[in-house]
């Protein structure tokens, strides 16, 4: 179960949680779980076990967010945007909803 107007390096907004109405940039995209990592967003501290490579101790890390929970974001609106597919010069583009930017 997926969602494909998301994807990796677009812009989006949270819409619901803790950082309902912040932005961040999708780092990537799980389809088959229907989450995404997006930069700054749902940042939790994890214990780690101190290996060869890593000292260990607390680290922040950002957790997954479902997908259902974000939305492009459309800068000219400031708000979020649905988007369409569109074919131009005979290929197909996401386009947003609100302004008609190519994204």
């Amino acid at each position: 179960m997926s969602i494909a107007r998301i994807r990796k390096d677009d812009t989006v907004i949270v819409l619901s949680g803790n950082d309902a109405g912040r932005t961040g940039k999708v780092k990537s995209v799980n389809r088959k779980e229907g989450t995404a990592i997006v930069e700054g967003m749902n940042v939790h501290k994890k214990a780690v076990r101190r290996t060869e490579r890593t000292q260990g101790g607390l680290i922040e890390r950002e957790f997954p967010i479902r997908l259902c929970k974000l939305m492009p974001f459309d800068p000219d609106a400031k708000k979020g945007s649905r988007v369409a597919t569109v074919e131009k010069d005979g290929k197909k583009v996401r386009q947003l909803k609100t302004s008609g930017k190519t994204i």
